[in-house]
């Protein structure tokens, strides 16, 4: 490959785009205001710069058309015939782009609307996001919602996610994650259940209980977490069931299969209820949270924006903390057998 080819690729030369580009967008504004105007001087004026800047950016296009597009005389500037057919086909093109910079201002300034893609995790988009979106829909009617359950973690770019509920501890420093409220991780059994295997007093009872465990979308069986002197600690215990959706457990657990660990606002009104109860509480652990996720704080769009502040607000007015009332759940409890730690 010779020099010229190569600089040829390199300044994209044989690219009719990348050619294009090198046309003045400056010089294109100012000739169809002269256009509009008849006259550089009412030009200059329309687009608050100096005739002279006027002249000089048609002047630049001319050269790099390397074609004459006024003509210009003492009295009078009008449009040659070459500069007639380029006037008629920037035209469309240049309102496209200020009515799109127009509609860009709308969306960042104007009443939000649009299309919000979120996405979740299903038990927390079923539980928690789901019920709430009809309220953001009568507050925001212009905003068009799209709610993706899925186990596995979003990409937000390849799966054009707007905004992304997690759960957990995340890692990840090119999101801005906002806590929802703290993630409780609640040892539960129904009241049959219990009453028939008594409940385990510490994670090493669990070995001797039917468990239930959660396989999640990696094809991985979910360990139990918990706190033992004030570290994390881990446990997966031997399972009678697994299922890949915790509404399946939730059911599995009611229905007294055995006992499962399950996050707080699947079962907290289960267990006010009285239909479970809980156990381990003091081994519960207290560093994860439900977050609300998106990529940037910078140019956020009104509507990610007020999605954000609305899940966040009501989000936090359901009363989801389990482990406060936890002690009430247990020692109602007292009669019944604790099963004996192997």
């Amino acid at each position: 490959m010779s020099d010229t080819d190569s600089r040829r690729c390199v300044s994209g030369a044989d690219d009719p785009f990348a050619s294009s580009f090198a046309t003045s967008y400056a010089g294109v504004v100012s000739f169809l205001a002269v256009a509009d105007e008849g006259s550089f001087a009412r030009a200059g004026d329309r687009l608050g710069i100096g005739r002279s800047s006027v002249s000089r950016n048609v002047q630049k296009l001319e050269a790099q058309l390397d074609t004459r597009l006024f003509l210009r005389t003492t009295r009078n500037t009008s449009l040659t015939r070459e500069g007639e057919r380029f006037y008629e086909n920037c035209r469309p093109g240049v309102e496209r782009i200020v009515r799109a910079l127009e509609e860009m201002r709308e969306l960042r300034n104007g009443p939000p609307r649009g299309h919000l893609r979120i996405c979740s995790t299903p038990g927390f988009g079923r539980k928690i996001v789901a019920p709430l979106l009809r309220g953001f829909h009568a507050q925001y009617p212009d905003i068009k919602l799209e709610l993706v359950l899925n186990e596995r973690l979003a990409d937000f770019t390849a799966d054009r996610i707007d905004v992304s509920f997690r759960d957990g501890q995340l890692a990840d420093s090119e999101i801005v994650a906002r806590q929802l409220i703290p993630m409780q991780m609640i040892v539960c059994a129904s009241r049959e259940y219990a009453c028939a295997h008594g409940l385990p007093c510490d994670i090493d009872g669990l070995a001797a209980h039917r468990c239930i465990n959660f396989r999640m979308a990696s094809g991985r069986v979910k360990e139990w977490e918990f706190k033992v002197g004030g570290l994390p600690y881990r446990r997966l215990p031997v399972a009678r069931h697994t299922f890949n959706d915790p509404d399946l457990i939730v059911q599995a657990v009611l229905d007294g299969h055995g006992v499962a660990q399950l996050p707080a606002y699947q079962v907290c009104n289960l267990i006010e209820q009285g239909q479970l109860v809980s156990c381990l509480s003091q081994y519960a652990p207290d560093d994860g949270g439900h977050y609300i996720c998106y990529l940037s704080r910078k140019h956020l769009p009104a509507r990610i924006r007020v999605f954000v502040d609305y899940m966040i607000e009501h989000t936090r007015k359901l009363d989801l903390d389990c482990l406060t009332r936890m002690p009430a759940a247990v020692t109602s409890l007292s009669s019944m057998p604790l099963a004996v730690t192997r």
